[in-house]
């Protein structure tokens, strides 16, 4: 008897919070008078098969936000509000938070520096359309991959470009080379070495944090042989701009930190806005180890990472 009420109140509960039915519609549905419906669907709610959270996208962070800031000397800090803890599905709300932060921003002659990625993707989507005279894009890092794995490398520029009403300076290269010498090689060519300046002097630089799980994107792009790997796995604990650096910040290998291409991590800590944007609980070591090794004092993440971020100080 117990089973048959448990199993009428499912079935109705997902009938109308799943399937959108009206108490009538379920009624006539499984042969039940619209009370009945209505004290199934209260019970399903007493018994916990029904679980009802409230997402406030409005919700106001700016007291967690300022807590963050104060434990890691941050310029700013803004909190996207995410409805669940998924690293996946929270991209799109960093991106858009963190257009909305680069728009309030940016201005005339300004010379903003772009990395690539997945989360970078969703920010180059959620742009927000702003004219500005005299200011440049350039990419951050080498964006160049015979991987069949995606950067976005060429489209985050392309967007930013087009959004500013600018021109993209590119870097056409590997983010890695086999050695020292053919990457310092290649750095004696003009056109990359205006490049890697116009980067280095960027005013704004727009970054994100990578892992060493197996399935990051920089050992998707099959950049990394299983020896290289190996390393980076035991001493590192993520990456900006492919640049691998401890869980104190510090630069993991100098001998693959000088094969790699694009900015100085050091140069960072000279923007007026080096913005990291980044989230999910496998993001929270290499946030956290960035902001120690101070290559960014602007951080756009979500309430979830913010509230382990602040964990990790205590």
């Amino acid at each position: 008897m117990q089973n048959d009420k448990n199993k009428s109140a499912i079935s109705a509960a997902k009938l109308y919070y799943l399937s959108g039915y009206s108490q009538t519609e379920i009624a006539r549905e499984l042969g039940l008078s619209r009370p009945s419906v209505s004290r199934l669907l209260q019970y399903a709610k007493d018994m916990g098969f029904v679980r009802i959270k409230i997402f406030d996208p409005i919700e106001d962070q700016s007291h967690l936000a300022k807590k963050v800031a104060a434990a890691y000397h941050l310029r700013d800090v803004c909190i996207a509000n995410v409805p669940i803890d998924d690293e996946e599905d929270m991209k799109k709300y960093l991106g858009q938070k963190g257009a909305a932060y680069l728009n309030s921003i940016v201005q005339d002659g300004d010379i903003i520096g772009v990395g690539w990625g997945t989360t970078m993707h969703s920010l180059a989507h959620a742009l927000i359309p702003h004219s500005l005279r005299g200011a440049q894009i350039v990419q951050l890092e080498g964006g160049i991959t015979l991987s069949t794995g995606e950067t976005y490398a060429n489209e985050i520029l392309e967007r930013f470009a087009k959004n500013y009403e600018t021109i993209a300076q590119y870097l056409p290269l590997p983010v890695l080379f086999d050695s020292k010498e053919v990457k310092d090689m290649v750095y004696h060519d003009r056109h990359i070495r205006r490049v890697l300046e116009l980067g280095k002097n960027a005013n704004i630089a727009l970054f994100s944090v990578g892992t060493v799980r197996d399935n990051a994107l920089f050992f998707r792009l099959g950049y990394a042989d299983s020896e290289e790997k190996a390393f980076i796995k035991a001493h590192a604990v993520g990456d900006i701009c492919s640049r691998f650096f401890t869980e104190d910040g510090h630069i993991a290998s100098e001998e693959l930190n000088d094969r790699t291409v694009g900015i100085d991590l050091d140069c960072l800590h000279q923007k007026e806005y080096s913005i990291l944007l980044s989230g999910g609980e496998a993001k929270v070591q290499p946030i956290r180890a960035a902001l120690l090794g101070g290559y960014a004092n602007v951080l756009i993440t979500d309430q979830f990472t913010a509230r382990r971020l602040l964990e990790t100080r205590q």
